[in-house]
């Protein structure tokens, strides 16, 4: 098993502020991050902005203002709403960085020359997806992620010459070399493969956006397709164009893992890596296909009018709260359904009567009785607390919360209180201590999800004489 791991999220346009649809794949690709670590692996965390989508520059002139402006801001967005959430990333990118350009030219020159060629073409195009669409991708004529109908586009491109990597992928896509989960995906991505691959268009007109983007290298009436330049991200953030950095992430003894949803994974999946062969690089080792999350069944989107703010849930809830919201009531390769009655629902019953109860009583019945952190705790804390790699976010945070209710209910049956108010300490003081030294292994098996209640927690149990707490979750 590899020991070494580096996961990425995808990049998000920046046409407008984040919504709640991407603070679940930052929180799902943190989540898997720290159960990397737990288990001792070496492990690197990227996320970031795709600031080079036209999209981008339809919402700067439509603000009046300029497009550098315009993704500055809305960058800075995106990467407070990941420090709000508590991601834990090492890299944050922008592809407008002076040195993601630089790599994705170098990249663009490593391709095999016979991949690359220009033609004319014309295509469906849907401005939301930033793709050329087939028609048997339409659902009743229209973009079933945007529910736009796309228009005929004709143009002269650089193409890259993916129906030559049919049988490579074929074969990587059916063996054991890379995991996809859930595994289900892999019969529809084998499906779009065996149907045949056609050649690609891999730039686009510099006159349609004003030059905005990164210019084909050696051609500057051409940029590069936004999702040719995003992708290449994965490099670059690694240091890929500037110098040899990159090598000790993108190898083949490292788990190269990418978190993303389920209507990109044409890009993820065929795409990028037939670009990583024609360049001679290794390919990603899994990818981690989520699904969306939706209002009355239907995805959350900028485009579509439904988007949710994450803020005003972070502020109200705190950022433990929306994570667990996200890993636990969303199930992490489906969809999950979001309302402002459901997150609160949630809150009061798993966080606010659940852990946050748990964690009351039990300092406040230690308090009673006077006992103290002490060496049993500090063990407990310490021992056997394990994370399964494979398992969804949500089954292990219903696995733990089975073990919170449980505990409540011993409480319950126990009574310790009564023993308590009759004067008769010293008999409960043990048994206190053994639900303190439960909960201390709860406290670290929460740690990859709800990482701030994680610490506050076993900083609590080690703070000496033992005191009674404020609520963890608050109810509201």
């Amino acid at each position: 098993m590899k020991t070494r791991s580096y996961i990425t999220t995808t990049i998000p346009y920046v046409n407008a502020a984040p919504h709640i649809g991407f603070a679940l794949e930052l929180a799902q690709a943190d989540a898997t991050t720290r159960r990397h670590r737990a288990v001792g692996h070496s492990t690197r965390l990227q996320t970031g902005t795709d600031e080079n989508a036209f999209k981008n520059v339809e919402a700067a002139a439509a603000a009046g203002t300029r497009p550098l402006d315009w993704v500055d801001a809305r960058s800075a967005q995106f990467r407070q709403l990941a420090d709000h959430i508590q991601v834990g990333y090492d890299r944050f990118i922008r592809t407008t960085e002076e040195a993601h350009v630089r790599g994705v030219h170098q990249f663009w020159r490593s391709w095999r020359p016979e991949d690359i060629f220009q033609k004319d073409y014309s295509g469906l195009y849907c401005s939301g997806c930033e793709d050329f669409l087939f028609p048997q991708d339409l659902v009743d004529g229209r973009c079933p992620d945007h529910q736009v109908i796309p228009v005929e586009v004709a143009e002269t491109n650089y193409f890259f010459r993916l129906s030559a990597y049919q049988e490579p992928l074929e074969r990587w896509l059916s063996s054991e070399a890379v995991k996809i989960r859930p595994e289900w995906r892999r019969v529809e991505i084998l499906a779009f493969v065996r149907a045949g691959l056609q050649d690609i268009s891999i730039s686009r007109p510099a006159t349609r956006s004003g030059g905005w983007g990164v210019a084909v290298p050696g051609d500057d009436s051409q940029v590069i397709y936004v999702w040719i330049d995003a992708l290449i991200n994965y490099l670059t953030g690694l240091g890929y164009g500037t110098d040899n950095r990159w090598r000790e992430w993108w190898n083949d003894d490292t788990q190269k893992i990418h978190v993303l949803g389920k209507n990109v994974w044409k890009f993820h999946a065929v795409y990028w890596p037939a670009l990583l062969l024609s360049g001679g690089l290794p390919l990603p080792d899994e990818l981690a296909i989520h699904g969306f999350l939706t209002i009355d069944g239907r995805k959350i989107g900028k485009s579509l009018g439904n988007a949710v703010s994450p803020d005003d849930f972070i502020q109200r809830y705190g950022p433990d709260a929306v994570r667990y919201f996200l890993l636990r009531a969303v199930p992490q390769f489906g969809d999950g359904d979001f309302s402002a009655d459901r997150f609160a629902a949630i809150y009061e019953a798993n966080l606010a009567n659940g852990l946050g109860n748990l964690v009351s009583r039990l300092f406040t019945l230690a308090a009673r009785s006077g006992l103290e952190s002490g060496p049993d705790l500090a063990e407990a804390s310490a021992q056997g607390s394990t994370f399964d790699l494979d398992g969804p976010h949500d089954e292990a945070l219903a696995a733990i919360w089975t073990q919170i209710d449980q505990l409540n209910r011993e409480l319950e049956k126990a009574k310790p209180w009564v023993a308590l108010r009759q004067g008769s300490t010293a008999p409960v003081r043990e048994q206190i201590a053994g639900w303190l030294g439960q909960l201390s292994h709860i406290a670290r098996q929460i740690g990859p999800y709800l990482p701030s209640t994680s610490r506050e927690i076993l900083a609590r149990l080690g703070a000496g004489h033992l005191q009674p707490v404020a609520p963890l979750f608050p109810r509201i």
